[in-house]
């Protein structure tokens, strides 16, 4: 027999509320990394996730992780201008552009096609960014002895 509809939203509604218990940690912090605001990222995540539930039932065989990922960069890809230099913490001294790289390359674990790929950026472009942001991050601060 066919489940009906409202037993195949509980069904939907139990498998996302799993995923979100599961892997809400680690796009929360992801998403910390990117914006370097407790708010910003609560918000972003919040509207990633959303967009994840929205296509849920699309998914197949595809990783909601990876789906739930993809749509968090995009959307701080695209409001990157609302993030330009954040003062908090040691990322705080970079670019959106190289928050976004440092993240995925170290934290994320992408290889440099796979960022270049998810960013629309040569990998050529990710590798330099990356170089660019990490020795930044290894200079020392201003006025520090």
């Amino acid at each position: 027999m066919r489940e009906g509809r409202a037993a195949v939203a509980a069904r939907r509604d139990r498998e996302f509320d799993a995923f979100v218990a599961g892997a809400g940690g680690r796009l929360l912090r992801t998403a910390l990394l990117l914006t370097c605001d407790a708010a910003a990222a609560e918000q972003l995540l919040t509207l990633s996730l959303a967009s994840t539930y929205a296509t849920w039932d699309r998914l197949g065989g595809d990783d909601p992780y990876d789906l739930a990922r993809q749509e968090l960069v995009a959307r701080f890809a695209r409001s990157s201008r609302r993030h330009r230099r954040a003062h908090d913490g040691v990322l705080g001294r970079l670019t959106p552009r190289e928050r976004l790289v440092v993240v995925l390359r170290l934290h994320e674990g992408f290889a440099e096609e796979q960022a270049a790929a998810a960013l629309g950026l040569s990998a050529d472009r990710v590798r330099a960014v990356c170089a660019r942001a990490v020795a930044a991050l290894c200079a020392r601060p201003r006025g520090a002895p």
